[in-house]
């Protein structure tokens, strides 16, 4: 079938172009329609550095001549993303420090810890450079999960100042609050003093060369998030879910905290973790306690993608407590599972790093500069 150009340009006059009050003819954002038979290609620049919007286009430019054009035609979207000057940026980068990744869940219990310390030392054994700041202050892991729970940061000279040497295990440099305090010690702090403690473990530590950082936040949505990303520009967010609604309900308020138009993170792609139970006894069966496919169908919906599953394995606990992250098992499912999910996390940088603009750490002035509804 030969596709008319004038039934295309028609079909996208009914799609807005994201950040304006005009459609995508209008605006000019579509640069160039090329028709090959029943083949599409069209050529979309957007102003909205978000990765989110850039899939949003995509999906949405295709979905647009399928249902109006012709369903069965070959459409190719190719979207540039030219972002408007960028102001000064507000916060420090670390020198060094290639790529921050910020692991969060907008619930407690479902394994993030746990997907973490797996994710960092799976990125060790491809042969990239490390580091995982432990921010849950007030729940720290990371001194267990990596059996380094009774070692202590050195103090050592760089450039005549005085920094914290992170802990080295199993090739992944780390810091948590776990180190300096007592292990039956409870951490009550309020937000300010926790933010200052992150504050000093980003800046006063000597990191070295790092291709990624990832930070282990706690979990919700609170005021370590946004210290975090008050002084930090964010790679990326990867959110890790069960499949159970009731976590499904705060991972889906997890990725709305990082799309927030004051925040603008991109958010990498959501984890399922817990996505189903194997008894060792009975390998072919999969018992899907927690719920089917949920945090892949709720990546479907948000249009963020999905990175992957982890299993309800026993050995995932047992290699947590005892220190050696079940990713170092090597020739098992589970280090299949985590070494796929890494190897979809790098690729989205990847693709994150051609398309977008270095994020800029965000500027909060007011109490209303998070909140879900714009005041004017």
């Amino acid at each position: 079938m030969k596709i008319d150009k004038k039934e295309v340009v028609k079909a996208l006059e009914t799609i807005s172009a994201p950040g304006e009050g005009k459609n995508m003819i209008e605006s000019g954002a579509v640069t160039n329609i090329m028709i090959f038979g029943d083949e599409v290609v069209v050529d979309i620049t957007i102003n909205n550095p978000s990765l989110q919007a850039k899939k949003k286009t995509e999906v949405e430019v295709l979905k647009t001549i399928h249902d109006k054009v012709f369903q069965k035609a070959k459409v190719k979207v190719n979207v540039k993303v030219e972002a408007p000057e960028k102001p000064e940026i507000k916060g420090k980068s670390i020198p060094g420090i290639k790529n921050i990744i910020a692991v969060a869940s907008g619930k407690g219990g479902v394994g993030k810890s746990t997907v973490t310390s797996n994710l960092a030392v799976t990125l060790s054994k491809m042969g990239f450079k490390v580091g995982l700041l432990d921010a849950d202050v007030y729940g720290p892991s990371a001194p267990i999960m990596f059996d380094v729970e009774n070692e202590k940061p050195l103090a050592i000279n760089v450039d005549g100042k005085s920094k914290m040497k992170p802990i080295e295990s199993y090739g992944v440099k780390i810091l948590s609050i776990g180190f300096f305090t007592q292990p039956n010690q409870a951490v009550i702090w309020r937000g300010p003093m926790a933010s200052k403690a992150l504050n000093q473990m980003i800046f006063d530590a000597a990191w070295g060369d790092l291709d990624f950082l990832l930070i282990d936040l706690p979990p919700g949505t609170g005021d370590i998030h946004l210290s975090i990303m008050q002084a930090l520009p964010i790679t990326g967010a990867v959110v890790v879910s069960t499949p159970q609604n009731v976590a499904l309900a705060d991972a889906k308020k997890g990725v709305a905290m990082f799309q927030q138009e004051s925040i603008n993170v991109p958010v990498l792609g959501i984890v399922e973790n817990m996505a189903y139970f194997t008894p060792e006894e009975l390998p072919d069966n999969k018992y899907y306690i927690f719920g089917k496919e949920g945090a892949k169908n709720l990546s479907n919906d948000l249009n963020v993608p999905f990175l992957g599953e982890i299993p309800l394995v026993q050995s995932i606990r047992e290699a947590g407590d005892v220190g050696r992250p079940a990713a170092l098992q090597e020739g098992t499912p589970l280090e299949v599972s985590f070494k796929d999910i890494t190897k979809n996390i790098v690729q989205e940088v990847v693709s994150r790093n051609k398309s977008l603009p270095p994020t800029e750490a965000i500027k909060i002035t007011t109490m209303a500069g998070c909140s879900p509804v714009n005041k004017k």
